[in-house]
C-alpha cells in the first residue's frame, strides 16, 4: 500500500521549511521510526520519521526544495524489501516490485566491490571523524563523506552538519573525494560565497528587528562570586552526587533572575503594540551555542525550578542542540532571557534584547581581580554583568536596581537559598 509522506504540520510562526538532506534514496528499504529526511526551518532542523515498514519508492522534493505544511514530498510502499525474511503475502509482493531498483543497485555495487579501485570505504576514516559534530558524523556516515573534503564552519573548524548539507548541494556524495576548485574575487585572489543558513538569516533578521524597533539602552555592574565560588567547592560534590548533575553557575544566575523578576515585574513584560504585558511567571530563555548558530531554548516556570532542575534541563538542552534535536517548542517563548559569553572568554558585552523580550541579562567570564574589602585589598572572582533592555517600557531606575537586585542575590547566596 502506498503511504504519502507530508511535510509535519509547522507552527504558526514558521511558514515554510528548506528539504536538507535525504538520508534514503528510491528504492531504499526503510523500517519504522528510521529518519528518512532532515528539514530545515527558521530556527530548528526537523526529522520525518517513517511511519511504517516499507520501500521508498519517489521522492516528490529533492533537497534544496522549500516546501509548507502538510505538502507531500515522498511516496513509500508499505510492505517488506526484496529478501527479508517475514515477507508473506501482498505488501511482500509489492515489497519485492518496489524494490527492485534497489536490488539491482546492490548488486551493481557488489560488482565493483570486486575490484580493490573501486573499494568504497565503508565508514568514514577514523583519523577523520574527530573533525565532526555529532550530528554531521551520522550525515558523513550515511552519505559516505569523507569530511576531509569539506570545508568546516563550526568551533575549531569542525565540519557540521551544515556543512555537510551545503557540500551534497554542490555535489553529490559520489564526487565527495573531488575538491573543488577555489573561486576567485574581482582581484584574482581566493575567496569563497557561501549563501546564509535558514536560521543565521532568521538571526539576522530578528537582530535587525531588534535594533529598529527597541529603544535599547545597556547598564553594567559587577560580582563578586567569591561566596558562590565557595559553596560550589564545598557542596559540589554532594549535589552531584544526590542529583547526578554538577552545579554550575548558571543554576545560580537563573534562580537570582527569578527573584529579582519578581521584585521588578516590568523587566518581565513585553509589548505588544500600545500594550504593556505583564507576565505572572517567568520563562527564561537561556542562550546555547550551537555550530549553526545561537539558539535560545526556555525553561519554562523557572520561578519553581530548583537548582538541580536547571542544571539538568540546561544539560538536556545543550545536548540536544549539539545533536541537532532541538524542538520548535524548546524554543518558542520566553519572558527574560539570560547570555553567558564569559564560556568562550568574553570580559564586557552589551547583549542584545530578543523581541518580544524587554530585557536580557549578560554574564560574562570570571577574572580575579583586586578589590577593596572593609579597607583591605584582596583578590576576588569577579564578573561584569549587563543588562540590556527596551527603554519604552524600562526606565532606567528599574533596570539598575534589578542588576542591584542580580548582585546582592549572588553575594549573599544563602539568602536566595532560604528565600529571603
Amino acid at each position: 500500500m502506498a503511504i504519502e509522506i507530508k511535510v509535519p504540520v509547522l507552527p504558526e510562526s514558521v511558514s515554510d521549511a528548506t528539504i536538507a538532506t535525504w538520508h534514503k534514496k528510491p528504492g531504499d528499504a526503510v523500517k519504522r521510526d528510521e529518519n528518512l529526511v532532515d528539514l530545515e526551518t527558521d530556527k530548528v532542523v526537523l526529522e520525518v520519521p517513517s511511519p511504517v515498514d516499507g520501500v521508498l519508492k519517489q521522492i516528490v522534493k529533492d533537497s534544496g526544495s522549500t516546501v509548507t505544511s502538510q505538502e507531500l514530498i515522498a511516496v513509500l510502499e508499505e510492505g517488506m524489501a526484496q529478501g527479508s525474511a517475514g515477507a508473506t503475502g501482498a505488501g511482500s509482493a509489492a515489497a519485492t516490485a518496489v524494490s527492485k531498483p534497489a536490488a539491482a543497485a546492490a548488486a551493481s555495487t557488489a560488482a565493483k566491490a570486486s575490484t580493490p579501485a573501486a573499494t568504497a570505504p565503508a565508514a568514514i576514516p577514523v583519523a577523520n571523524s574527530s573533525q565532526l559534530s555529532p550530528a554531521g558524523l551520522r550525515v558523513a556516515s550515511e552519505e559516505r563523506i569523507d569530511p576531509a573534503k569539506v570545508s568546516g564552519s563550526g568551533r575549531d573548524g569542525r565540519v557540521t552538519k551544515e556543512d555537510l548539507v551545503n557540500f551534497m548541494r554542490g555535489g553529490s556524495a559520489s564526487d565527495a573525494t573531488a575538491a573543488a576548485p577555489a573561486a576567485r574575487g574581482a582581484d584574482g585572489r581566493p575567496e569563497e560565497r557561501v549563501p546564509m543558513t535558514r536560521m543565521r538569516a532568521k538571526i539576522a533578521e530578528r537582530l535587525m528587528q531588534s535594533k529598529n524597533s527597541i529603544a535599547m539602552l545597556t547598564s553594567f555592574n559587577e560580582i563578586n562570586l567569591a561566596r558562590v565560588s565557595a559553596l560550589r567547592k564545598e557542596l559540589g560534590e554532594s549535589f552531584e552526587k544526590t542529583h547526578g548533575i554538577k552545579l554550575g553557575f548558571m543554576s545560580f544566575f537563573v534562580r537570582a533572575a527569578c527573584e529579582a523578576l519578581k521584585h521588578r515585574p516590568i523587566v518581565n513584560a513585553s509589548v505588544d503594540g500600545n500594550d504593556v504585558i505583564y507576565h505572572g511567571y517567568q520563562d527564561i530563555s537561556v542562550a546555547v551555542s550551537t555550530e549553526r548558530g545561537l539558539v535560545t531554548p526556555v525553561l519554562r516556570n523557572a520561578q519553581h525550578m530548583g537548582f538541580a532542575d536547571i542544571e539538568k534541563a540546561i544539560a538536556n538542552f545543550a545536548r540536544k542542540a549539539r545533536e541537532g534535536g532541538l524542538t520548535l517548542e524548546d524554543l518558542q517563548g520566553g519572558t527574560f532571557t539570560i547570555t553567558n559569553g564569559g564560556t568562550f572568554g568574553s570580559l564586557f558585552s552589551t547583549p542584545i534584547v530578543n523581541p518580544p523580550q524587554s530585557a536580557i541579562l549578560g554574564m560574562h567570564t570570571i577574572k580575579e581581580r583586586a578589590i577593596v574589602e572593609n579597607g583591605q585589598v584582596i583578590a576576588a572572582p569577579m564578573m561584569y554583568v549587563a543588562i540590556s533592555y527596551d527603554h519604552r517600557i524600562i526606565d532606567g531606575k528599574d533596570a539598575v536596581l534589578f542588576l542591584v537586585d542580580i548582585k546582592n542575590l549572588l553575594e549573599n547566596p544563602q539568602r536566595m537559598l532560604l528565600g529571603l
